[in-house]
């Protein structure tokens, strides 16, 4: 069943299992409040189990991009278009965001986005491979995020 994710009264539901739950929960927001505010998109979020399609998309890069397979389990993701970009978006019950940002016109920008809740550790199939910029957020606190820019056809 599909949540909008409400980003002025910031809720836990679909993360409660998560040790950074209401972290996580403000940094779903933070993304929601983004594309309203930018593209007036109304952020939506489905139980991973109903999204196949996006956790294998998103699964299918990180692996042929980078090597990388995330252990942690999904909990949320939602897939959506706006202004000539496929988003992909996958919230994980460790406290970790992924979003791939795919440009659909030829040239586009591409790249996958990893942002970290406040007080998880960076996942061990990330330390080694990326450094964490952090950044302040009235809904998340402290995020600390990176990215690779995607090379291939997906």
């Amino acid at each position: 069943m599909p949540y909008v994710v409400d980003f002025v009264n910031v809720s836990t539901v679909g993360l409660e299992s998560s040790p950074v739950a209401k972290s996580l929960a403000g940094l779903r927001a933070n993304e929601a409040r983004y594309f309203k505010n930018k593209y007036d998109h109304v952020f939506t979020v489905s139980p991973a189990s109903e999204a196949p399609e996006t956790l294998d998309r998103v699964n299918r890069i990180l692996a042929q991009e980078r090597e990388i397979v995330i252990s942690a389990r999904p909990l949320e993701a939602t897939s959506f278009d706006v202004d000539g970009l496929r988003m992909d978006y996958v919230f994980y019950e460790s406290g970790l965001s992924i979003n791939v940002m795919y440009g659909i016109e030829e040239g586009a920008k591409r790249a996958v986005g990893f942002k970290l809740s406040e007080g998880m550790d960076v996942p061990e199939e990330l330390a080694t491979r990326f450094k964490f910029a952090r950044q302040k957020s009235k809904l998340a606190g402290v995020i600390r995020g990176s990215y690779f820019v995607i090379k291939g056809q997906y």
